[in-house]
């Protein structure tokens, strides 16, 4: 590859027909100058944001992230970027969200490594390019020097370009590169132009539906599905929303690694529904499997933006759709195990509730602490 500098890749890229949203944070921030001072980046560049503050990346991703700083979060932030840009221009498929999320030297000490995420979110394909910095070894500037030839390097890939920016990494520096390029049916997915697809032998249209995140998929998951399974003997399936009330956005490579925890004789199905009212709509006249927590937040308002009446339109909806809940007791997010009975929720659900008492399920498994790096 021929050495080539940074306004000279920067020229290839506005000359490219590819549509550009930016965010930076923690470091990158000077790929925004060098593609804005090279004459011709409005042919380039939609928006430049950066997120820098925890709020700001929390209202960026529209989730707080388990990390600010890592892999999962750049790929959030490009995603976020490239949905960006599909509002901004026409040409959904001709549009890119790249995004940067840095942890450099700084004016204290920092206990973690100094590392760079980058990322690129296109309609078909979800990359990511990492990088752990030995410390103490460059200066602040000599570090953002770098995130940036980084940043440019994926606005080059986003533009399908063969040059890149050559990057000065010291031995036993190594950028970990990972892709994935979705297939044409998790694209329409992603564009809103189809609203399931599924992964895993076709059973049907599924009576038994059991919603989540599954991140990652534990023992009490399974346990839920095979109990639900034996006592409705009914198709059964997994549901997971690319697109989520309260947690960032699934982007392909985040769908690959979800699947990959599924048995291959499951039905999984990806949605684009968030709520269960959406989800009884695709899946009408089915049960579906829910822990106490999820009813309880299914039941609350603050689960439809505050609105009592929302929430009591959603909950005839569900009932009008022919969809019940199979419940299982489990520990509640505030640390309480609760039965049915305990859970303060409207008449109008409850009656749509069947209970899995505790004599036959009880978990105390939670995902969010095996996300944990602590819990291992």
């Amino acid at each position: 590859m021929k050495s080539i500098s940074a306004d000279q890749i920067v020229q290839l890229i506005h000359d490219a027909p590819r549509r550009i949203v930016l965010a930076v944070s923690g470091g990158g921030g000077r790929a925004i100058a060098d593609l804005l001072q090279v004459p011709g980046a409005s042919k380039t560049v939609l928006e430049a944001v950066v997120p820098y503050s925890p709020k700001a990346m929390i209202d960026w991703l529209g989730a707080a992230p388990d990390e600010f700083c890592s892999s999962a979060t750049g790929r959030g932030m490009a995603l976020t970027a490239f949905h960006r840009a599909r509002r901004l221009h026409e040409d959904a498929e001709n549009t890119a969200g790249v995004a940067c999320t840095a942890s450099l030297a700084s004016d204290r000490p920092k206990r973690g490594p100094h590392r760079i995420h980058v990322a690129l979110q296109t309609a078909d394909e979800t990359a990511v390019w990492s990088l752990h910095l030995l410390k103490e070894r460059r200066s602040r500037e000599e570090e953002e020097r770098l995130a940036g030839r980084m940043v440019l390097n994926a606005v080059a890939a986003a533009c399908e370009l063969n040059d890149r920016l050559e990057l000065e990494l010291l031995e036993g520096e190594r950028v970990e590169e990972s892709r994935v390029r979705a297939p044409r049916e998790w694209l329409e997915l992603l564009l809103g132009a189809a609203e399931s697809v599924r992964i895993g032998p076709n059973i049907g249209a599924p009576r038994l539906v059991f919603p989540g995140a599954f991140n990652p998929l534990h023992s009490g998951h399974r346990r839920m599905f095979e109990i639900a399974r034996q006592i409705a003997r009914l198709p059964a399936a997994l549901e997971l929303s690319i697109v989520n009330v309260d947690k960032p956005p699934l982007d392909y490579m985040e769908i690959v690694g979800r699947v990959a925890q599924f048995p291959p004789d499951w039905t999984v199905y990806f949605t684009r529904a968030p709520r269960f009212e959406e989800k009884s709509r695709l899946f009408a006249g089915t049960t579906f499997i829910v822990g106490a927590d999820t009813l309880r937040r299914i039941g609350s308002p603050r689960y439809h933006g505050g609105d009592a009446a929302a929430c009591r339109e959603s909950l005839e909806r569900i009932a009008a759709n022919g969809c019940r809940f199979m419940v299982f007791c489990r520990r509640l997010e505030d640390g309480a195990f609760a039965r049915l009975a305990d859970l303060d929720i409207p008449d109008a659900l409850r009656a749509l509730c069947r209970e899995v008492p505790p004599e036959i399920f009880r978990d105390e498994v939670s995902s969010t602490a095996l996300r944990k790096p602590e819990a291992g």
